[in-house]
Parts: structure tokens; sequence; C-alpha cells
């Protein structure tokens, strides 16, 4: 399913599938696996996230054991921070308690108010249990905007010096990742002991994608939605949406996103 419907993100591909199945294969993993997934607007991070799901919990989304947050619905106010710690921590305890392999998406990472991700630290890690729970077959994945600019820059230096987007490594793209995220006094990662204690497994790059990906999504969208694929539709779909930078334009500025509400204005 990735292979098919995930485009233009092969890093991702490779971090997401490597991560997942040498964590499911570990009949004891020392902790619980810890992905973080970055990049801009409509490059794939909330769609893999809700794949992964799908496929390991009956239900997806909708199962008992997966549990999501967003910082604008359920932590809005900086100064209720406090209160917040102690929800959360009671939250994803009480979860872990009831089921061990329980999934974890935090969305928004960028939106988060600084401080407040810390009080999971204690379930992150490869301590054997913590209060009185063993939680090393947990799933947490945090999704997060942050090094969206930074991933979109340097793959367009890439690009630029005639590298294919296939030959592109983490190694390429991870020291500006971290500067962007990691040391951004706005960011929910901000001094974090998360990144300290060098608790995140796999730090996922999604790149920003050009017009043939957006083609595919387009193709792939009008498949979903039943109607006919016509080449015509699929162009102009494609050519209505936003590019960078402005003389070249190269890739997406909203990557897929645009493209579900926007087919209904070509039929």
């Amino acid at each position: 399913d990735l292979a098919t419907n995930l485009v233009g993100q092969p890093l991702v591909r490779q971090q997401v599938m490597k991560g997942v199945r040498e964590f499911l294969e570990n009949r004891n993993p020392v902790k619980p696996l810890v992905m973080s997934f970055h990049g801009s607007t409509g490059t794939g991070k909330t769609y893999v996230s809700s794949m992964l799901v799908r496929y390991l919990f009956q239900g997806g989304l909708q199962s008992p054991y997966v549990h999501q947050f967003s910082p604008i619905v359920h932590f809005p106010h900086a100064e209720q921070i406090e209160q917040y710690k102690e929800s959360l921590k009671r939250w994803i305890q009480g979860n872990l308690t009831n089921c061990g392999r329980s999934a974890f998406l935090f969305e928004e990472m960028d939106k988060m108010h600084p401080g407040l991700i810390d009080v999971i630290i204690p379930f992150l890690g490869p301590s054997w249990v913590v209060y009185g729970t063993n939680y090393r077959k947990a799933i947490f994945i945090f999704i997060s905007n942050a090094g969206g600019e930074q991933i979109n820059e340097m793959t367009l230096d890439l690009w630029r010096a005639h590298k294919d987007r296939e030959e592109i490594s983490l190694q390429d793209l991870e020291p500006a990742i971290s500067k962007a995220v990691f040391e951004n006094p706005q960011s929910g990662f901000w001094k974090s002991g998360i990144i300290n204690d060098h608790l995140i497994d796999f730090v996922v790059p999604f790149l920003p994608l050009k017009h043939h990906h957006v083609k595919q999504c387009v193709i792939s969208e009008l498949v979903q939605q039943g109607l006919e694929v016509r080449p015509g539709v699929v162009q102009e779909v494609a050519d209505s949406i936003p590019y960078f930078p402005e003389e070249q334009k190269i890739f997406s500025s909203t990557g897929c996103k645009t493209v579900a509400s926007r087919i209904s204005f070509f039929f």
C-alpha cells in the first residue's frame, strides 16, 4: 500500500517499513517505537500515520487502542499547561495499563506548548516498568510541519545540483531538520528531554512533491471518488495548484492537500 499509494517519498517508505517491521518482529523490544514525521503540508504525514494504524489495529483510527492528540483541540491554553501535563500523563498511563500495544499520535507538534510533551518521557525510554506498567510495545508518532521549509530548501538545492530524489539520503536532511525542529523556541520539542535523551528512533523527512506526483494524487482521488480518469482533468487539476519557486515552479506549495476539494471544479 505504501509503495502504491504514497507518492514521491522513497525515504519515508524505507524508514517506516524498516522501523515498523523490526519493531513488530521483536518479541521483547527494549523500548517503544518512537517516530517523528516532518515535512510541509500535504506531503503525506497524516496519510502514512493513518495507513499504519489501519493495518496494525482493527478499526484503524477508530480502534480503542489508537489515541490522537492535537494541541489545538486538547491543549489550547498555555496557562493550563500544568493541568494538561497531569491529564496527559494519566491518560497515557491508563491506556497502557489497559493495553501495552497501544498507539499514540501527536499531531502538529510545532504548535505544542514547549515543556508539555516532556511528561511522557518515562514512557518512551528503555526502562523496564513505569508506574507498574510494562509499556515497551507501544508506538508513538509525532507529526510536525516544523523542518518542512528546510527540507524543501535542501530538496531544491539537490534538484539544482541534478541529484535525483531517489538519491537523497537521510544524512542530507537530518542536520537541517534537527536545527529547525529541536532548536526552535516555538517548537513543542524545544529543549525537550525527548531529544536530549535520544528517545526518537526514526526522524522521517517528507519531501516536497513535484508536478507529476500531484498528477498521481489526482488520479488516485478520481478513482476513489468513482470518477472517470480523464487526462485533461488530471492535467487541469494539477496545474491549478500553486508551485514554488516562483520562476521554475518545481514543487507543489500545498503537496496533495487540496487535490480532493479541487476535483469538483473540473467535473
